[in-house]
């Protein structure tokens, strides 16, 4: 049952960033490197995704993939919490989805981030 539950948790967190990001399924996919079918399975927690999955799922969100790796069992996160400012923010909802890009965008430009999917 805790393998049931944190496939749904890492699917939803996937699709809360997903959205965030605003791409569609089929953009997240090409993206990451994945079908389109694998990606909705995975967000529905019906697929454990390896970790070479998550790392392309986080790369393509530009977020932590180690906060991916707790979230499927991959990492224990009984140790030191290592929780990003970009996870922070993406995962406040106290803040619109707008405030949650202009933040992240702000952020990344500090940190000297590039934004993969910055459009013109």
């Amino acid at each position: 049952m805790a393998v049931d539950k944190r496939l749904a948790d890492v699917g939803n967190f996937i699709r809360q960033q997903r959205e965030l990001a605003q791409h569609s399924i089929r953009d997240l996919a090409k993206l990451a490197g994945v079908s389109n079918p694998y990606l909705s399975q995975i967000e529905r927690g019906l697929r454990k995704p390896s970790a070479d999955i998550l790392q392309q799922l986080a790369r393509a969100m530009q977020i932590s993939a180690e906060s991916l790796y707790e979230r499927a069992g991959i990492l224990d996160p009984s140790g030191e919490p290592k929780s990003s400012v970009a996870d922070a923010i993406s995962t406040d909802e106290r803040l619109t989805v707008e405030q949650k890009q202009t933040l992240l965008s702000v952020y990344r430009s500090f940190i000297g981030e590039d934004s993969a999917t910055s459009a013109g």
